[in-house]
């Protein structure tokens, strides 16, 4: 989905991801204990972002949809606590601030293949050392077709490729998953890569 698609989806009263943190949030506490800075990238509305800072993170939700950020703001205040927010594309976004933790989940297939290299060694860059990234990318598989929702804006992954961006970094976990989706209530398939990665001490 482009800005505008997005833009559009946001300003629904309903949140459309819903407000429960997925599970690959939760797992960022079997590593990283709080208080730590953490960005969430393609926060959407907000679910994941509101959960970190819950737990006692200090949290930048970043979208490239100004409706989505308002959301997270309302959802936020709904559960009490506070966090950052900042819109800002993918593609081309550069952090000001060093973080502990560099989260995302179901935007990294926003990122062009070609500016791939240079915004991962960006978001590498600014993680503090031992800090981790908790990454989930759509990726391209034999089995699975392409999305009937995939937009023009959208690039899948090559096997493997996400933690080839990580070569010097230790791996913690690294899986590659098959699930089912309804998304804009068409039943389809998903498959894609979860990686979380620490970065060396030294």
């Amino acid at each position: 989905m482009d800005k505008e698609q997005l833009q559009t989806l946001y300003l629904q009263e309903d949140y459309y991801w819903g407000k429960d943190p997925n599970e690959l949030a939760k797992r960022i506490l079997n590593v990283v204990t709080p208080p730590k800075k953490v960005v969430d990238i393609g926060a959407g509305e907000g679910r994941d972002s509101v959960f970190l800072a819950q737990q006692g993170f200090d949290v930048l939700a970043m979208d490239i949809a100004p409706a989505g950020l308002d959301k997270i703001v309302r959802l936020a205040e709904e559960f009490d606590t506070h966090l950052h927010t900042l819109e800002a594309n993918i593609n081309d976004v550069v952090f000001s601030d060093a973080f502990d933790v560099v989260y995302s989940i179901g935007a990294l297939q926003y990122i062009e293949p070609d500016n791939r290299s240079r915004q991962f060694e960006h978001f590498k860059a600014v993680t503090n050392a031992s800090g981790i990234h908790v990454l989930f990318a759509f990726m391209n598989h034999p089995d699975v077709d392409i999305a009937p929702d995939w937009g023009q804006n959208e690039y899948l992954y090559q096997p493997q490729e996400l933690e080839n961006y990580y070569q010097g970094w230790n791996i913690l976990e690294q899986e590659q998953i098959i699930f089912d989706c309804n998304s804009s209530n068409i039943p389809h398939q998903h498959a894609a890569d979860i990686l979380v990665a620490q970065k060396p001490k030294g």
